[in-house]
């Protein structure tokens, strides 16, 4: 069964305490979807102490997945066919398309560009 990825955006929006990711959370818990936050996604959002201590709880109930080769590849791909992509974009991308997960995301306009790439990998605006 296909889960749910989170991007830096999510992240953000939950240590935010934002009402969408919330609701999109708990969703994804009534219909027993599994979780995953890649690790380039911590990189970008973590910064430590207090603020960081949310993120913290949502990383303990989540997968974490590390960075492997096939995922940095793939994302590697992906840069070489879309002009102003980030990184961290495209291995949200590339570790969803790994399970056919949804991602959910703020950051909608610049997923929906690499689409092409990654065909299996539906996204949820948050």
């Amino acid at each position: 069964m296909a889960g749910l990825t989170l991007d830096s955006g999510a992240l953000i929006a939950f240590e935010r305490v934002d009402r969408r990711v919330i609701l999109h959370l708990k969703e994804a818990e009534l219909r027993g979807l599994e979780l995953t936050i890649p690790t380039a996604v911590i990189v970008e959002v973590w910064r430590g102490g207090a603020r960081s201590a949310r993120i913290a709880s949502l990383l303990s109930v989540a997968v974490v997945e590390p960075l492997s080769e096939d995922i940095a590849r793939r994302a590697g791909e992906a840069l070489a066919t879309v002009n102003g992509t980030s990184v961290v974009d495209a291995v949200v991308m590339s570790s969803a398309a790994q399970r056919n997960d949804r991602v959910l995301t703020a950051d909608l306009d610049d997923l929906k560009r690499r689409r092409h790439h990654f065909p299996g990998v539906r996204l949820v605006r948050l």
